[in-house]
């Protein structure tokens, strides 16, 4: 698989792979599958240790991403970040192929093909190497919907799954799921992460916090 070092925030399906380079981590997208499904591998720098969010679809492409030289790094934990089954096609593939540590949160694991080895809640911390990740559940997309947040010197990074997208929060299915997916984008991200936060959803193209801020009261006024 082709992976440019030019990070635009745009992949195509079947495309090239883009790494963003940060001080401690990298971060490599590659849009996968029938929905241009975005999967994300994370390295620590310090250890070689990967983690990777949503094995979505085309596990041979994910594998190859991770690489077969001496030096390609360890996978050794998969985030499903919620339920909706084109985010985990390649879920046990993967997991036949590297056995790494499987972790969603516990109201959308029983969903999930494989078992799941570790449960997260609101509040908790996933480490990779010397690196972590910080999780937010976000209720309304499904029950238990996570993002996850890498912190950097540049500023926070966001993995937002299907709960937040460029131009509003994600499908939700009723006004009592909207309102709750809102409110917990309000409180938890909008509330709590600056305008500088780079966005990655679980499709499409990457947007800022400080973008997608300004349309908050229209997303309200739409509605689901």
């Amino acid at each position: 698989m082709d992976v440019l070092d030019t990070y635009s925030g745009h992949t195509d399906p079947g495309g090239a792979a883009i790494r963003r380079d940060l001080a401690a981590v990298t971060i490599t997208k590659v849009s996968v599958g029938p929905m241009d499904n975005n999967a994300y591998l994370l390295v620590c720098k310090a250890t070689n240790e990967a983690l990777l969010i949503d094995a979505a679809n085309e596990p041979d492409r994910l594998a190859d991403l991770v690489g077969s030289g001496a030096d390609r790094p360890e996978l050794r934990t998969v985030i499903t970040t919620h339920r909706h089954a084109d985010h985990w096609q390649a879920l046990g593939a993967i997991a036949g192929m590297f056995e790494p540590r499987t972790i969603a949160h516990p109201l959308d694991a029983p969903e999930l093909p494989i078992p799941t080895d570790e449960l997260v809640e609101d509040g908790g911390v996933i480490r990779f190497g010397d690196a972590e990740l910080e999780v937010i559940h976000l209720r309304g997309h499904t029950p238990g919907s996570l993002a996850l947040v890498y912190r950097d010197a540049t500023g926070p990074h966001l993995f937002s799954a299907d709960n937040l997208f460029p131009g509003g929060p994600g499908k939700t299915w009723d006004e009592a799921t909207f309102t709750q997916l809102m409110a917990d984008l309000e409180e938890r991200v909008f509330g709590t992460l600056p305008d500088e936060t780079w966005v990655y959803p679980g499709h499409g193209d990457d947007t800022t916090l400080g973008a997608e801020r300004p349309s908050i009261p229209a997303w309200k006024e739409r509605g689901w």
